[in-house]
């Protein structure tokens, strides 16, 4: 099924969906969206002229930010003791164009209805994000066949073993046509700028600015600049 929606010239806000599962999820995995939000037409028009140039607002994005879980009514756990309120469940969510997920915890065994969610979701999207190890979930959801990913570096030896339909890597971040999975949970700051800039332009947009504002680093995406290796 092919997405719903052009994301360099959208037609409609754009719906960025982060699939909570029923478990506790990395803050920090899912924190990435908020790189997207620093772009968003609602968080641009509050700057003032001073900071960010009209000519800069115009490139802002309309995003609707979208949580979604199995069960609306119940808050979700995010590490750290944060509870939140997802905003749609599976049953309400419309399709999303760009998916995120993070983190759950080690050993919880997703539902089949969640499961089931993700492969929806992953069809519908014109982006699907796994950062650190939400990569876990797609991956029993049969997502991963046939595609090139990565994950955290000391789980990549045992996945090469265990889940060999998937073409592992080492890299921070890697993207096979919609399909983007990252390293470790900080390395989801890098694949998010990354889509940033391979979705809406590099130099001179608004993209690019507020990246630099905000100090996202550009660091090698072989792990060049570490001198460790697991």
């Amino acid at each position: 099924m092919p997405p719903s929606i052009d994301l360099n010239i959208p037609d409609r806000p754009i719906r960025v969906g982060v699939i909570l599962l029923n478990s506790e999820t990395e803050i920090l995995d899912v924190g990435a969206i908020d790189l997207l939000h620093g772009s968003s037409k609602k968080f641009v028009q509050e700057c003032p002229d001073n900071m960010l140039s009209p000519e800069l607002k115009k490139q802002a994005v309309d995003f609707e930010f979208i949580w979604v879980a199995e069960n609306i009514e119940a808050p979700c756990k995010l590490t750290s003791g944060i509870k939140l309120l997802p905003t749609h469940s599976f049953g309400t969510c419309p399709s999303l164009d760009i998916a995120l997920m993070g983190a759950h915890q080690l050993g919880y065994a997703p539902s089949e209805a969640e499961l089931e969610f993700i492969r929806k979701a992953y069809e519908e999207s014109a982006a699907f994000i796994t950062i650190c190890g939400g990569f876990m979930a797609p991956l029993q959801a049969g997502i991963f066949d046939g595609k090139t990913v990565t994950s955290p570096r000391p789980l990549l030896a045992d996945l090469k073993k265990a889940a060999p339909n998937a073409n592992w890597v080492e890299k921070r971040w890697v993207r096979d046509g919609k399909l983007w999975t990252s390293g470790t949970l900080l390395n989801g700051l890098d694949l998010m700028a990354a889509f940033m800039r391979d979705t809406w332009g590099a130099e001179d947009t608004l993209q690019d600015f507020m990246l630099k504002l905000c100090g996202a680093p550009i660091r090698d995406v072989d792990y060049k600049d570490v001198s460790w290796e697991y």
